[in-house]
């Protein structure tokens, strides 16, 4: 790191507000240069770089000087993109779970079943019958397709299924 941005980041720790903003503007261009190319969305990149900033602003007591300053920035700003992916993974996996429970208990609601007693029966199949009973009978998909899925043979959906069907009348009734 050069001299003049080492005796500024010093400042900046030190609380000096307008040489934090300074090294910020010198560096924003970098950041975002870079962030547009990790992300390929100018607009996603732009939130990021305010992010990182933000970041920057509240952990600049924490740069130690071992790596220049653009690479801290780039760092956070990297592991904060990477965060936002498993956010959003996150996010798209509970949507598609509760979209998933809600076409289940829309279903059963219109057959005038009770979708809690549907959901607890559902509940304590064990995973392998409550899949493939799911598969088959929610989502349609055939005894082969099934196997093929979940890479068992075409005999094994179909016990699974069957079983599952049983112990949810059973449970049921």
């Amino acid at each position: 790191m050069k001299t003049e941005e080492r005796n500024k980041v010093k400042l900046a720790q030190q609380g000096d507000a307008d040489v934090l903003a300074e090294l910020i503007h010198e560096h924003y261009s970098f950041l975002y240069k870079y962030l547009v190319k990790v992300t390929m969305d100018p607009a996603m990149a732009e939130d990021l770089a305010q992010d990182t900033i933000l970041r920057c602003i509240e952990k600049i007591s924490l740069y130690d000087g071992s790596s220049s300053f653009s690479s801290w920035l780039m760092t956070m700003g990297t592991r904060i993109y990477i965060d936002q992916i498993r956010r959003k993974k996150r996010e798209r996996n509970w949507l598609f779970k509760e979209q998933g429970i809600r076409r289940i208990r829309w279903q059963f609601e219109s057959r005038n079943e009770e979708w809690d007693d549907v959901l607890e029966s559902l509940a304590n199949l064990s995973s392998e019958h409550r899949v493939t009973v799911l598969l088959k009978h929610y989502y349609g998909y055939t005894y082969d397709e099934i196997g093929e899925m979940l890479s068992i043979p075409t005999g094994t959906a179909k016990s699974r299924v069957a079983t599952g069907v049983r112990q949810l009348r059973e449970e049921m009734s």
